[in-house]
């Protein structure tokens, strides 16, 4: 009797091992390949309520691992930018800075600024937008991101304008190094190349960027709604609905000197101006050191992206 307690007892201690077996091999490990990370080398095993890192189901979240965070623990998010979260830029438009602080930059319709230039990449915008004749200001919105990498190489995403607004259209539009890029529409239908990765995080709309080894972005087109344009008193004309993305950044060896209108909200020592008592609405200004002359081109006064090369060609040709 007493023996078969004990293979009864080892048959359930089986059972239980095989079990927990399994759920580890239904779930994704996630990694780190930056050697400045405190997960870099680990294996870290996706959490069960969101066990993979790309679910076939588009609703579900997704297992996603900080590498700046020194746990080292998996999480689970949605694919979609988060407006409120850190790094995020939304609406017209309406910053998340590093420190989590909220502030507006609205910059000018039709014209180009540097959000983030560091030393190795740099991500440009171009903002649309209309001024009513009651304004003393336009109102903007980010149309396009413009991303700039060493090689250089050029990658863009932009919101394709449009009278009116259809969910199951898909309104992006891609480029890589200056040429048209078509992207299967679907969800999980994904590009690559050595140093871009792009995926349908749903089957139109909607698409995670991966600069390897610099960011992952999230992006979303959306239109002005109707109902925006009255509570903001945007006065959207009948034959634009003006579509324009949301973004989320999440950046990987930014250097302490990173610059732009969201990048110089992650230096170690900035002080954000906008973080003032009593201001509902914080706006930033720096329209004139952060203007570039276009979607992918490097150079605003304060940008760092291709300085060191300028300089020393500058030095070169002195000598």
């Amino acid at each position: 009797m007493g023996i078969s307690s004990r293979n009864g007892l080892m048959y359930v201690l089986l059972l239980f091992a095989f079990c927990e077996m399994q759920i580890i091999a239904g779930k994704n490990t996630l990694s780190c390949p930056f050697r400045s990370s405190p997960c870099f080398g680990k294996k870290v095993p996706c959490p069960s309520e969101c066990p993979l890192k790309s679910p076939s189901d588009p609703k579900a979240k997704v297992c996603y691992l900080d590498c700046d965070n020194p746990t080292c623990e998996t999480r689970c998010k949605t694919r979609k930018a988060n407006c409120n979260g850190r790094g995020s830029a939304c609406l017209d438009p309406r910053f998340v800075g590093a420190d989590g602080t909220v502030f507006y930059f609205h910059g000018r319709r039709n014209e180009h600024f540097a959000l983030v230039s560091d030393t190795h990449f740099q991500i440009n915008a171009r903002f649309i937008g209309l001024r009513p004749a009651t304004r003393a200001r336009d109102y903007t919105w980010i149309q396009a991101l413009g991303i700039i990498l060493q090689g250089p190489h050029t990658f863009t995403v932009e919101a394709t304008s449009s009278p009116t607004w259809d969910n199951d259209v898909d309104h992006l539009k891609f480029s890589h190094d200056g040429k048209p890029l078509a992207i299967a529409q679907g969800y999980l239908s994904t590009w690559q190349s050595d140093h871009v990765r792009v995926e349908r995080a749903s089957s139109v709309n909607s698409v995670t960027i991966t600069l390897h080894g610099v960011a992952e972005i999230s992006v979303n087109v959306v239109p002005v709604t109707r109902e925006d344009s009255r509570v903001h008193n945007y006065q959207i004309p009948h034959d634009d609905c003006f579509a324009h993305l949301e973004v989320q950044f999440k950046f990987h060896g930014l250097s302490q000197k990173v610059e732009g209108v969201l990048g110089r909200t992650y230096q170690p020592d900035f002080e954000n101006p906008a973080a003032k008592l009593g201001v509902a609405m914080p706006v930033v200004g720096g329209e004139d050191r952060y203007r570039t002359t276009s979607l992918v081109a490097a150079h605003c006064r304060v940008c760092l992206f291709g300085a060191e090369e300028t300089l020393r060609a500058i030095i070169l040709q002195g000598i």
